[in-house]
C-alpha cells in the first residue's frame, strides 16, 4: 500500500462544463441521424425491393449512456492522470476500443492480480456499469485511488435486495450467469455486511428443477455441491441454506425465464412447508431489458424474412434477443455491419455452440421479389453501428441510401 495513501472519496465528474464537451464527443462517436429518422417514421424504411423494420426499443439504455458519459468525463477531468477500468465499461467492442484510444487501461475483473498493487493515489479507477465485487472496491480504496463509479442504478437495486435477504438470514437464489461481471458483483453483496449471508447462482430451468427437487425431497448433498461448484459461497450447505430463500436476478436475463424460475421455486417451497412463507421474490429485471424484449416480441408479429441482432457477443441482454428471435425466423447475431459479407453469406455468433460461423442465407430470399429484414440491438450497442448495418443491407440489395 502506498505510504500515507489518502482515503479519496468517489469523484463526481458530471460537471456542466465537462458534460457539454462529453456530449459533443459522444455524439460524434455513437449517434446517428439516419437511425433517429427511421425511428421517428415508425421504425420502417423501404428502398427498392427491400423493407427494413427497426424495433421500437433498441440500442443504448440510460444506464449504458450514463456509464459512457462518465468514462469520457473522467478523461476530461483528469487529463494527465493514469485512468484504469475494471474489465469493460459495457459489453461492446467498439465502445471499449474508443476508451482504449483515450488511454483508459483495462484491469482484470475476474481476480485481483499484481496490477492492482501497482495503483497509486493519483490514479483514477472506473467501475463499470455492471458494478464490481466488494473485494475489488475494497482494494481500490486501500490503494487510495480516485474512483468513478458508473454502476447502473438497476444493478444497485438488486444489491439492496440481496443485502436485505442476508440481513434476514434468507439465502439469495440468483438467476444469472455465474461468470458474468454483474452476477459476481451481486453475489458478493449477497454475503451481507458481516459476510455471513448465503447465495446460489442458477442459470437454467434444469438447474431450477434440480434445486426444487432437493427442496422437496432432500438428496445427495455432495452431488448438489458438485453440480453447482463455483456458484455458491464457501461453506454453503443446501440442507440448511435452502430452508428460506429469496430470488433475485442478473438484470439482463430473459424475463419469461426468470418468472418461470420464480414460480417453480415458490411451488417447491410451498410443497415442502405447506405455505410460501419461506419464499421471497422481488422483480429485478431492468426496465430497458424488458422494453427491448417486449419490442422484439411486438415486431415478430409482422412477417419478416430474417432478423439481424447487433451487439457484443458477450452481451447477455443481446443474447436473449437472439434467443427470442431464433424461435420464430432465421436470426443472425452480429457485432457490426462488416459481418454481412454479401447477399449470400453472413458471419454470426452461434449461441448454442459458442462459436462464430458463416452461414449461406441466399435460400431465405429465393423466389422472392421483395424481402423484409428485421433489425434490433442490445442495450450496449451504439446507433452508429446500427446505421452501418442498415446501410449495408440496402447497399447489398442494390438500393444504397443517401
Amino acid at each position: 500500500m502506498p505510504e500515507h495513501a489518502p482515503n479519496r472519496p468517489r469523484v463526481n465528474v458530471r460537471r456542466p462544463d465537462v458534460m457539454e464537451l462529453v456530449s459533443a464527443e459522444v455524439a460524434v462517436h455513437y449517434q446517428s441521424s439516419l437511425v433517429e429518422k427511421i425511428k421517428d417514421s415508425g421504425g420502417k424504411i423501404t428502398s427498392g425491393d427491400t423493407t427494413l423494420l427497426l424495433a421500437q426499443d433498441f440500442g443504448f439504455c440510460y444506464g449504458v449512456e450514463r456509464a459512457i458519459d462518465l468514462a469520457y468525463a473522467s478523461r476530461k477531468v483528469f487529463p494527465e492522470n493514469r485512468i484504469f477500468l475494471i474489465g469493460e465499461i459495457i459489453h461492446n467492442p467498439e465502445v471499449n476500443r474508443q476508451l482504449r484510444e483515450m488511454d483508459i487501461v483495462s484491469l482484470p475483473w475476474k481476480e485481483i492480480d499484481a496490477s492492482y498493487d501497482e495503483l497509486q493515489p493519483e490514479d483514477v479507477v472506473i467501475v463499470p456499469a455492471f458494478g464490481a465485487p466488494t473485494k475489488f472496491m475494497e482494494k481500490i480504496e486501500e490503494r487510495g485511488c480516485y474512483t468513478v463509479d458508473t454502476t447502473c442504478g438497476d444493478v444497485m437495486k438488486v444489491w439492496r435486495r440481496v443485502r436485505g435477504y442476508a440481513k434476514d438470514n434468507i439465502t439469495s437464489i440468483i438467476h444469472g450467469k455465474e461468470n458474468h461481471e454483474e452476477t459476481r458483483a451481486t453475489a458478493s453483496r449477497a454475503l451481507g455486511e458481516n459476510g455471513q449471508g448465503h447465495y446460489l447462482v442458477i442459470l437454467t430451468l434444469a438447474d431450477t428443477d434440480f434445486v426444487c427437487d432437493y427442496i422437496r425431497n432432500g438428496g445427495d448433498r455432495q452431488a448438489f455441491l458438485e453440480r453447482f461448484s463455483g456458484s455458491y459461497e464457501a461453506g454453503f450447505d443446501p440442507d440448511i441454506q435452502l430452508r428460506k430463500i429469496g430470488v433475485a436476478n442478473q438484470t439482463t436475463m430473459l424475463k419469461s425465464e426468470t418468472l418461470e424460475i420464480q414460480n417453480r421455486l415458490a411451488k417447491a417451497i410451498s410443497d415442502r412447508d405447506g405455505s410460501s412463507e419461506n419464499f421471497f421474490v422481488f422483480d429485478t429485471i431492468c426496465g430497458a431489458t424488458q422494453e427491448r424484449q417486449d419490442a422484439l416480441f411486438e415486431m415478430l408479429k409482422t412477417k419478416m424474412d430474417l432478423l439481424l441482432v447487433v451487439g457484443g457477443y458477450n452481451s447477455s441482454n443481446t443474447a436473449h434477443l437472439v434467443e427470442i428471435g431464433e424461435k420464430e425466423l432465421p436470426t443472425f447475431f452480429i457485432r457490426d455491419a462488416s459481418q454481412i459479407k454479401s447477399l449470400e453469406e453472413i458471419v454470426h455468433y452461434d449461441l448454442h455452440h459458442h462459436e462464430e460461423r458463416t452461414t449461406n442465407y441466399a435460400e431465405i430470399f429465393s423466389g422472392k421479389t421483395h424481402i423484409t429484414v428485421g433489425l434490433t440491438a442490445g442495450a450496449s450497442c451504439p446507433n452508429n453501428l446500427i446505421e452501418a448495418t442498415v446501410r449495408k443491407v440496402f447497399e447489398l440489395r442494390g438500393s444504397p441510401l443517401e
